[in-house]
């Protein structure tokens, strides 16, 4: 059954009448959804019309399978368990603007990306808008926290599920329900480029954050399958294109692989590169590369660069007018990044986990 978050107010209430409910009821049990306040635990909704619901929709939240708490820095990471019995993550990090909450979009990821936890068993399924936002609205709850900020870099392609996730964009975005402003909101792409020119046109100021991990096509299809069917050239046109339609800044994320892509030759033909494609005498695109050092995914076999590396790749892009930073690690005692716990939950070896969630708690 469709999740009773996916629906817009102008929907509910089309569904409210369908039932042969009250319309402005809609509008009373969309806002208390978005509240964190349950169905059932509506006091202002009778039993009659909380069943009319329960028998036409999903009206539940992700349930909490298992919580992780970083001793280190206090971020969350949650294995949600979905009505129909698959598992998806989210974490959630405390900044000093406020709290942040990872999101994901799928049911793992077709997009094969060899450093990646999330991909290994491949897709599942698509999630619904609704199951994206009870992420949010269930961390909400369990924390008592408002949430202001999200990165959609969970488990999943968002591009390649773009319905879904548009949707989901223009609800968590509404006054009425959970309000996110957009600018408050980071997609992350692993590079579908026709969806890419498709967002720029709906002219949503969110921030776009492109996976690169490689400026050369042969290395970047190695460890990235989608650069087969649209190389770093086509990735490049569409991201200025997203720049000129939206005039809100990309972030280019770059996983630092050791011996693969971390030398300082790397670096020069990264800066060469997206100088070249990005700027010109009449238009400056603000370029910011955003360093991960790889997360080290059994199956892939990958190391992460040692520091000295990470530190010359930045220098490198810095000297060459591009802005890097080395993203902040959190919850490093947790496995923070998303895909293990579900891996690890669908294999049956949860011996691990349940160690870690001892020494956690």
């Amino acid at each position: 059954m469709k999740n009773i978050l996916s629906y817009t107010p102008d929907e509910l209430k089309e569904l409210m009448v369908s039932l042969g409910e009250p319309s402005y009821r809609a509008g009373q049990i969309f806002t208390q959804l978005h509240k964190c306040i349950s169905l059932d635990e509506m006091t202002n909704v009778g039993k009659v019309t909380k069943q009319k619901l329960h028998n036409a929709l999903d009206c539940s939240l992700p349930n909490v399978k298992r919580k992780l708490t970083s001793k280190l820095d206090g971020t969350v990471k949650y294995l949600f368990e979905l009505s129909d019995g698959n598992c998806i993550e989210s974490v959630v990090m405390k900044y000093e603007h406020g709290y942040t909450i990872c999101v994901s979009s799928q049911v793992g990821c077709r997009m094969g990306c060899k450093f990646c936890a999330s991909t290994v068993a491949g897709r599942v399924r698509d999630l619904e808008s609704g199951e994206i936002l009870g992420q949010l609205i269930a961390a909400q709850k369990d924390l008592g926290i408002r949430i202001s900020n999200i990165v959609m870099m969970g488990i999943g392609e968002p591009l390649d599920n773009y319905d879904n996730v548009v949707k989901f964009l223009r609800l968590v975005n509404l006054p009425e329900g959970v309000n996110v402003g957009y600018r408050h909101i980071s997609l992350s792409t692993c590079g579908v480029v026709p969806k890419i020119y498709e967002l720029a046109k709906l002219d949503l100021p969110i921030t776009l954050s492109v996976s690169l991990h490689a400026s050369d096509d042969s290395t970047r299809s190695e460890i990235m399958p989608v650069n087969k069917a649209w190389g770093v050239d086509e990735l490049l046109d569409a991201c200025r294109e997203y720049y000129r339609s939206t005039q809100r800044r990309i972030s280019f994320e770059y996983t630092l692989i050791a011996g693969k892509n971390d030398t300082k030759q790397n670096a020069l033909h990264l800066a060469n590169t997206l100088n070249a494609k990005l700027r010109t005498r009449s238009e400056t695109m603000p370029i910011h590369v955003n360093l991960i050092p790889v997360n080290e995914v059994t199956e892939s076999g990958f190391r992460s660069s040692d520091k000295s590396a990470v530190k010359a790749f930045a220098a490198t892009l810095e000297s060459h007018g591009i802005r890097a930073t080395v993203r902040r690690t959190l919850g490093s005692d947790i496995n923070a990044s998303c895909g293990q716990l579900r891996r690890e939950d669908a294999e049956g070896d949860a011996k691990g986990c349940e160690e870690m969630r001892k020494e956690t708690f």
